[in-house]
């Protein structure tokens, strides 16, 4: 069978691949709001590259989550609330900037043990992991997750990343708690941000951006001249 993509055909299937898990009202979001009939195209084109065998799908959920071809997770999983929470995340920082360099379920040891945030990317000029917790855990729990960062911090691993600015010093990212339950959790090193959402982020740095402009900007930090003015 011959077939041609469309350059959106070829982006949704990246999108997918990337993501592991997209509902089909992200696509909607993300693909075809500008239509006259968004739901309606987005349902032609998805059924189209799932009958030709380029995308996987599953209606256990509603709407349906298309999945990669070669996805190693069963469609009843766990799993796809995990990374729909993911894409969520994703979908809230696009609202305001469309973030970069996006890594999903990034392992920047590339070793097992290491740090594994669920995403990677630089939003607004400055690099995050993110980290999100759909359930609770203990203190203690979340302290070690910390104290992994930590240890790469101090590593200096993290200098040598593909996504360092090139010709300027290494930055050391935030680390971003998505959890609606706040932990005692502390670093001397690293910056660590508890919120329940990118919405509350930019809220909670929308008073301390004012009071940047009115003092001098602090460019150097314990944690690698790390900069996080998210205007």
């Amino acid at each position: 069978m011959s077939f041609r993509l469309s350059q959106r055909d070829k982006d949704i299937i990246g999108f997918i691949n990337q993501f592991r898990a997209v509902d089909r009202d992200s696509l909607v979001e993300l693909f075809f709001k500008q239509l006259k009939s968004p739901i309606n195209a987005c349902n032609s084109v998805m059924i189209r590259l799932y009958r030709l065998g380029l995308i996987e799908r599953t209606q256990q959920y509603s709407p349906t989550v298309y999945l990669p071809v070669d996805a190693k997770i069963k469609k009843n999983s766990q799993k796809i609330l995990h990374f729909l929470s993911i894409l969520d995340i994703y979908k809230q920082m696009c609202t305001y900037s469309a973030p970069k360099q996006v890594i999903v379920e990034d392992k920047p040891t590339g070793r097992k043990g290491g740090i594994e945030p669920d995403l990677f990317c630089i939003f607004k000029g400055s690099p995050f992991w993110i980290e999100i917790q759909r359930n609770q855990y203990s203190e203690q729990k979340m302290q070690a997750k910390v104290n992994l960062y930590e240890e790469f911090f101090f590593s200096d691993e993290w200098n040598d990343l593909h996504w360092q600015p090139e010709g300027r010093s290494p930055i050391f990212p935030s680390v971003i708690l998505i959890t609606p339950v706040r932990y005692a959790v502390s670093s001397e090193h690293i910056r660590i941000i508890q919120v329940a959402s990118i919405h509350e982020l930019m809220e909670k740095y929308k008073s301390s951006t004012k009071q940047q402009r009115e003092a001098k900007p602090i460019t150097q930090s314990s944690s690698g001249g790390i900069r996080i003015n998210l205007t």
